[in-house]
C-alpha cells in the first residue's frame, strides 16, 4: 500500500520515553469550544497516595513501577479537546481496568499551548478527590505528551442534557449534579485552582452515576489561607425525602448550635487572561479589567440554569452578542417557565450566583460554605454526598461497580503507535 504513514509494531520498539507514575490514589468532545489569550503560571505538585485504588497495583504488575506506551492498547477514539485528543485504552495484560488516554501532540502546540498542558500535568498530579480525575502516569515519548487518567464511560452532562425529552433535567437531578460539582469546585479553590472552563461539556458522569469535572488547561493557582471559623446557625430536625438529598423541614425542637467552618478560598486570585467559553464567561472577563477566584461561582450559576432550563441564561445569535448581553446593564433572561416544587429557591440562588459585581457576588468570599447555606440545597447531607444514589435520568445506565480484575468485552484493537500516528 502506497503512502501508508502508520508505525508498526516494530517502529514503536523505537520511541525513545520515559514515564512517571503518580503516587496517589473520559472525556467526549465538546459542543462548544473554550478559549484561552494568556499562559498560565507554574503549579508545583503536591503528590498523594492511595493505596486502595486497584488500578495502580495493575500498573504496576503490568509496567514494573515503568509504565511506557507499550504497556497500552487503545481502544476506540473518545474525543477531542483543545490541546489533544482522548482514547479509551487498556493495560495489555489486564482487561479489566479502563483508562483514558489523553494524548498531546506538542509539534502541533505554539509556546503558550505548551505552556498550558504543563499547567493542566502539574495540576492534575495535585488532585486525590473523588469527583476529580486521578493522574495515574504521565507518559513522553517521542513528541507526544500523554496522561493516563480515569475513564469516565457515561460521557458528560451536556451529552446526557441533549438527551433529556424537554432538553433540561428535574429539579432534583439539577440538585444532585451542582452539589456534587459544588463539592468538587470547593476542593480546588482549597488548593488555590481556579478552574476557569465550568460547563456541562467538562462535568463527566462516572460508570457509577457521579460526577467528574476534566479539562484544567486553563486553570491558575494562586494563594489561598484557610481560616475556621465559628458559625451560630440552627439545627434540622428531620428531613422530607429520602437519602442524602431530602428537604429539610424545621420543627419547634429546633436549637442554635455553634459549629466549626473551614473555609479556604483563593480570595487574592487575580489574572488578567481571557479564557473559557463564551457563553459562560464572567463580565469581569470580558471588559478585561481582571478576574479571580468569583469567576467560578458565575459559571456555577449558569450551569445550574443551563441544567434547569436547558439554556444559557446570556446566549445571543452570535458569540459577540452573547459577550454583550452579559456585560449589559439588565439580565437577559429566557421565557421559561418551569412549576416544580423549590423552582424558587433555584432561581434565588441563580440570582445571586449571576451578580455582576464580583465583590457581591455569592461565594466570592467565603466561596462553596456560603453556596452550601442557600435554602436551594436545604437538606442535603454533604458528608455523605459520595454515598448518594444519582437520580433516575433518561438516556444513561448507572452501572453496579464492577471489581477491577473482573474481564468485560473485548474491541479490537490496534498497536499504540499505529493510532497515534494515524490520527494526528
Amino acid at each position: 500500500m502506497v503512502g501508508e504513514a502508520y508505525f508498526s509494531d516494530a517502529d514503536h520498539l523505537h520511541f525513545s520515553f520515559t514515564s512517571t507514575i503518580t503516587n496517589k490514589t473520559s472525556l467526549s468532545s465538546s459542543a462548544r469550544s473554550s478559549f484561552s489569550s494568556d499562559e498560565s503560571p507554574t503549579v508545583t505538585p503536591t503528590l498523594h497516595r492511595n493505596r486502595w485504588d486497584p488500578r495502580f497495583a495493575a500498573i504496576k504488575a503490568a509496567a514494573d513501577g515503568n509504565l511506557q506506551l507499550s504497556h497500552l492498547k487503545l481502544i476506540r477514539h473518545l474525543g477531542t479537546g483543545n490541546h489533544g485528543r482522548v482514547f479509551l485504552c487498556q493495560l495489555k495484560d489486564h482487561d479489566g481496568a479502563a483508562f483514558a488516554l489523553k494524548v498531546i501532540d506538542r509539534d502541533l502546540l505554539n509556546g503558550k499551548k505548551l505552556s498550558h498542558v504543563e499547567t493542566e500535568g502539574k495540576i492534575l498530579s495535585m488532585l486525590n478527590h473523588p469527583f476529580l480525575p486521578t493522574l495515574y502516569a504521565r507518559i513522553e515519548a517521542s513528541h507526544y505528551t500523554c496522561f493516563l487518567i480515569d475513564f469516565c464511560p457515561n460521557g458528560d452532562l451536556h451529552s446526557l442534557l441533549r438527551r433529556q425529552p424537554w432538553k433540561r433535567f428535574s429539579l432534583p437531578a439539577v440538585r444532585f449534579f451542582a452539589a456534587e460539582v459544588l463539592v468538587a469546585l470547593e476542593y480546588l479553590h482549597a488548593l488555590g485552582i481556579v478552574y476557569r472552563d465550568l460547563k456541562p461539556e467538562n462535568v463527566l458522569l462516572r460508570d457509577d452515576g457521579h460526577i467528574m469535572l476534566s479539562d484544567f488547561d486553563l486553570s491558575f493557582v494562586a494563594d489561598v489561607f484557610p481560616t475556621v471559623n465559628l458559625l451560630r446557625c440552627r439545627t434540622r430536625s428531620r428531613f422530607a425525602g429520602g437519602g442524602c438529598f431530602g428537604f429539610a423541614v424545621g420543627t419547634d425542637d429546633d436549637e442554635e448550635v455553634v459549629v466549626p467552618e473551614f473555609v479556604a478560598e483563593p480570595v487574592t486570585a487575580f489574572s488578567r487572561s481571557c479564557v473559557g467559553t463564551h457563553e459562560y464567561l464572567a463580565p469581569e472577563v470580558v471588559s478585561g479589567d481582571g478576574h479571580g477566584n468569583s469567576v467560578d461561582w458565575w459559571a456555577f450559576g449558569v450551569l445550574i440554569h443551563e441544567l434547569l432550563y436547558g439554556t444559557t441564561p446570556f446566549k445571543g445569535a452570535s458569540n459577540d452578542v452573547t459577550l454583550q448581553n452579559i456585560v449589559s446593564s439588565s439580565r437577559q433572561m429566557k421565557s421559561l417557565h418551569v412549576a416544580e416544587a423549590g423552582i424558587s429557591e433555584a432561581k434565588d440562588l441563580i440570582d445571586k450566583l449571576l451578580v455582576k459585581d464580583p465583590n457581591k457576588r455569592l461565594g466570592c468570599t467565603k466561596g462553596a460554605q456560603d453556596i452550601k447555606r442557600h435554602p436551594f440545597f436545604d437538606g442535603v447531607k454533604w458528608p455523605l454526598i459520595r454515598q448518594c444514589k444519582p437520580p433516575a435520568v433518561a438516556g444513561w445506565t448507572v452501572a453496579k461497580r464492577r471489581p477491577v480484575g473482573q474481564k468485560e468485552a473485548r474491541w479490537p484493537c490496534e498497536s499504540t503507535a499505529v493510532v497515534l500516528e494515524r490520527t494526528r
